[in-house]
Protein backbone atom coordinates (compact mmCIF):
# COMPACT_ATOMS: atom_id res chain seq x y z
CA UNK A 1 0.00 0.00 0.00
CA UNK A 2 1.50 3.56 -0.98
CA UNK A 3 2.30 5.58 1.60
CA UNK A 4 2.56 9.77 1.99
CA UNK A 5 5.73 11.28 3.00
CA UNK A 6 8.10 10.26 5.95
CA UNK A 7 7.76 14.43 6.61
CA UNK A 8 3.51 14.22 5.81
CA UNK A 9 3.42 11.79 8.47
CA UNK A 10 5.21 14.03 10.87
CA UNK A 11 2.77 16.57 9.88
CA UNK A 12 -0.50 14.14 10.47
CA UNK A 13 1.10 12.87 13.95
CA UNK A 14 1.38 16.78 15.11
CA UNK A 15 -2.52 17.16 14.18
CA UNK A 16 -2.67 14.10 16.31
CA UNK A 17 -0.74 15.67 19.45
CA UNK A 18 -3.04 18.68 18.61
CA UNK A 19 -5.98 16.46 19.95
CA UNK A 20 -4.40 16.89 23.23
CA UNK A 21 -6.30 20.03 24.29
CA UNK A 22 -9.18 17.30 24.94
CA UNK A 23 -6.57 16.32 27.68
CA UNK A 24 -6.71 19.78 29.00
CA UNK A 25 -10.84 19.96 28.64
CA UNK A 26 -10.90 16.94 30.12
CA UNK A 27 -9.59 18.11 33.36
CA UNK A 28 -10.56 21.80 33.35
CA UNK A 29 -14.60 21.26 32.37
CA UNK A 30 -17.69 19.04 33.79
CA UNK A 31 -17.46 16.05 32.09
CA UNK A 32 -21.25 16.69 30.57
CA UNK A 33 -20.28 19.59 28.71
CA UNK A 34 -16.90 17.36 27.70
CA UNK A 35 -18.87 14.61 26.54
CA UNK A 36 -21.31 17.07 24.55
CA UNK A 37 -18.31 18.72 22.77
CA UNK A 38 -16.65 15.69 21.99
CA UNK A 39 -20.07 13.97 20.40
CA UNK A 40 -20.41 17.21 18.63
CA UNK A 41 -17.62 17.05 16.87
CA UNK A 42 -17.57 13.15 16.20
CA UNK A 43 -20.82 13.20 14.60
CA UNK A 44 -19.83 16.49 12.74
CA UNK A 45 -16.56 14.62 11.17
CA UNK A 46 -18.39 11.28 10.57
CA UNK A 47 -21.06 13.16 8.32
CA UNK A 48 -18.29 15.35 6.62
CA UNK A 49 -16.30 11.79 5.78
CA UNK A 50 -19.57 10.35 4.90
CA UNK A 51 -20.28 13.29 2.66
CA UNK A 52 -16.81 12.88 1.14
CA UNK A 53 -17.20 9.00 0.34
CA UNK A 54 -20.15 10.15 -1.19
CA UNK A 55 -19.13 12.99 -3.07
CA UNK A 56 -21.11 15.79 -1.40
CA UNK A 57 -19.71 18.66 -3.46
CA UNK A 58 -19.49 20.98 -0.01
CA UNK A 59 -18.17 17.59 1.87
CA UNK A 60 -15.68 16.71 -0.56
CA UNK A 61 -14.31 20.07 -0.20
CA UNK A 62 -14.44 20.41 3.34
CA UNK A 63 -12.33 16.98 3.61
CA UNK A 64 -9.89 18.42 1.39
CA UNK A 65 -8.94 21.16 3.24
CA UNK A 66 -8.82 19.62 6.65
CA UNK A 67 -7.48 16.06 5.73
CA UNK A 68 -5.97 17.07 2.23
CA UNK A 69 -1.44 16.63 3.80
CA UNK A 70 -2.94 13.70 6.34
CA UNK A 71 -4.37 11.57 3.70
CA UNK A 72 -2.57 8.11 3.31
CA UNK A 73 -2.95 7.26 -0.62
CA UNK A 74 -4.84 4.20 -0.29
CA UNK A 75 -6.59 2.01 -3.20
CA UNK A 76 -10.37 3.38 -4.18
CA UNK A 77 -12.57 1.92 -1.44
CA UNK A 78 -15.92 1.04 -2.37
CA UNK A 79 -16.98 0.51 0.81
CA UNK A 80 -17.19 3.66 3.50
CA UNK A 81 -13.95 3.87 5.90
CA UNK A 82 -13.80 6.55 8.92
CA UNK A 83 -9.91 7.94 8.92
CA UNK A 84 -8.54 7.84 12.58
CA UNK A 85 -10.59 11.17 13.38
CA UNK A 86 -13.91 9.90 14.53
CA UNK A 87 -12.08 7.45 16.28
CA UNK A 88 -10.43 9.44 18.87
CA UNK A 89 -13.15 11.53 18.87
CA UNK A 90 -15.19 8.10 19.94
CA UNK A 91 -12.36 7.43 22.43
CA UNK A 92 -12.80 10.69 24.36
CA UNK A 93 -16.27 10.43 24.33
CA UNK A 94 -16.43 7.62 25.97
CA UNK A 95 -13.96 7.92 28.23
CA UNK A 96 -15.28 11.34 29.00
CA UNK A 97 -18.32 9.36 30.07
CA UNK A 98 -17.03 6.19 31.55
CA UNK A 99 -14.19 7.20 33.93
CA UNK A 100 -13.56 9.36 36.41
CA UNK A 101 -11.47 12.95 34.59
CA UNK A 102 -8.21 11.94 35.73
CA UNK A 103 -8.18 8.46 34.25
CA UNK A 104 -9.91 9.66 31.10
CA UNK A 105 -7.03 11.87 30.90
CA UNK A 106 -4.39 9.58 31.02
CA UNK A 107 -5.91 6.95 28.85
CA UNK A 108 -6.45 9.48 26.14
CA UNK A 109 -2.76 10.96 26.50
CA UNK A 110 -1.55 7.63 26.40
CA UNK A 111 -3.50 7.41 23.11
CA UNK A 112 -2.49 10.46 21.74
CA UNK A 113 1.03 10.42 22.64
CA UNK A 114 2.67 6.89 22.88
CA UNK A 115 0.79 6.10 19.70
CA UNK A 116 2.38 9.15 17.67
CA UNK A 117 6.10 7.74 19.19
CA UNK A 118 5.16 4.48 18.00
CA UNK A 119 4.53 5.56 14.22
CA UNK A 120 7.33 7.98 14.21
CA UNK A 121 9.90 5.65 15.81
CA UNK A 122 8.58 2.88 14.15
CA UNK A 123 8.54 4.26 10.38
CA UNK A 124 11.83 5.69 10.94
CA UNK A 125 13.94 3.22 12.50
CA UNK A 126 11.87 -0.18 12.45
CA UNK A 127 13.89 -2.85 11.62
CA UNK A 128 12.76 -5.75 13.58
CA UNK A 129 9.36 -6.28 11.55
CA UNK A 130 6.52 -8.13 13.74
CA UNK A 131 2.64 -9.48 12.89
CA UNK A 132 3.77 -9.74 9.28
CA UNK A 133 5.65 -6.91 9.01
CA UNK A 134 2.90 -5.00 9.78
CA UNK A 135 4.36 -3.35 13.06
CA UNK A 136 7.96 -3.09 14.34
CA UNK A 137 9.37 -3.95 17.54
CA UNK A 138 11.26 -0.91 17.30
CA UNK A 139 7.77 1.41 17.14
CA UNK A 140 6.24 -1.19 19.84
CA UNK A 141 9.01 -0.09 22.62
CA UNK A 142 9.02 3.77 21.53
CA UNK A 143 5.23 3.12 22.13
CA UNK A 144 5.94 1.17 25.72
CA UNK A 145 8.49 3.45 27.10
CA UNK A 146 6.40 6.89 25.95
CA UNK A 147 3.69 5.35 28.02
CA UNK A 148 5.90 4.91 30.80
CA UNK A 149 6.46 8.30 30.84
CA UNK A 150 3.44 9.98 30.14
CA UNK A 151 1.81 7.61 33.40
CA UNK A 152 4.61 9.14 35.36
CA UNK A 153 4.14 12.55 34.23
CA UNK A 154 0.64 12.39 35.91
CA UNK A 155 1.87 10.52 38.76
CA UNK A 156 4.68 13.47 39.22
CA UNK A 157 0.84 15.74 39.05
CA UNK A 158 -1.47 13.30 41.50
CA UNK A 159 0.64 11.05 42.95
CA UNK A 160 -0.53 7.70 42.80
CA UNK A 161 -0.15 4.67 44.74
CA UNK A 162 2.20 2.14 43.98
CA UNK A 163 -0.56 -0.34 42.85
CA UNK A 164 -2.00 2.36 40.67
CA UNK A 165 0.90 2.51 38.67
CA UNK A 166 1.23 -1.04 38.46
CA UNK A 167 -2.04 -1.26 37.43
CA UNK A 168 -1.58 1.51 34.56
CA UNK A 169 2.05 -0.17 33.29
CA UNK A 170 0.07 -3.74 33.14
CA UNK A 171 -2.85 -1.59 30.88
CA UNK A 172 -0.31 0.13 28.33
CA UNK A 173 1.40 -3.12 27.98
CA UNK A 174 -2.47 -4.52 26.59
CA UNK A 175 -2.74 -1.97 24.88
CA UNK A 176 0.89 -2.02 23.01
CA UNK A 177 -0.58 -5.43 22.07
CA UNK A 178 -3.66 -4.59 20.91
CA UNK A 179 -1.99 -2.18 18.61
CA UNK A 180 0.32 -4.58 17.34
CA UNK A 181 -2.52 -6.80 16.71
CA UNK A 182 -5.26 -4.48 15.27
CA UNK A 183 -6.21 -5.80 12.17
CA UNK A 184 -6.51 -8.97 13.67
CA UNK A 185 -8.62 -7.69 16.78
CA UNK A 186 -10.83 -5.26 14.24
CA UNK A 187 -10.63 -2.43 16.96
CA UNK A 188 -9.00 1.15 15.54
CA UNK A 189 -6.20 1.93 17.93
CA UNK A 190 -7.06 5.21 18.70
CA UNK A 191 -10.14 3.39 20.61
CA UNK A 192 -8.89 0.37 21.97
CA UNK A 193 -6.00 1.77 23.51
CA UNK A 194 -7.67 4.44 25.98
CA UNK A 195 -10.19 1.75 26.60
CA UNK A 196 -8.07 -0.56 27.88
CA UNK A 197 -6.01 1.96 29.75
CA UNK A 198 -8.81 3.49 31.10
CA UNK A 199 -10.41 -0.21 32.47
CA UNK A 200 -7.44 -1.16 34.19
CA UNK A 201 -6.97 2.17 35.77
CA UNK A 202 -10.73 2.21 36.42
CA UNK A 203 -11.24 -1.32 37.51
CA UNK A 204 -8.30 -1.69 39.69
CA UNK A 205 -8.06 1.95 41.41
CA UNK A 206 -9.70 1.32 44.49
Amino acid sequence: MPQISYSQEIFRKLIHLSSLWMVASLGVFPWEFNAFIFAFLFASITLIEYGNYKKWPVCVKTYGKIFGKMLRKNAESTKFKPSGAPYVLAAAFMVSVLFPAIIAMISLATMLIADTAAALVGRKLGRHKINNGTKSMEGAIAFWIVSAGVLFFFHSQYAFSVTFIMRGMLGFTCAMFAEIYEKQIHIDDNLSIPLIMGLFLYTFSN
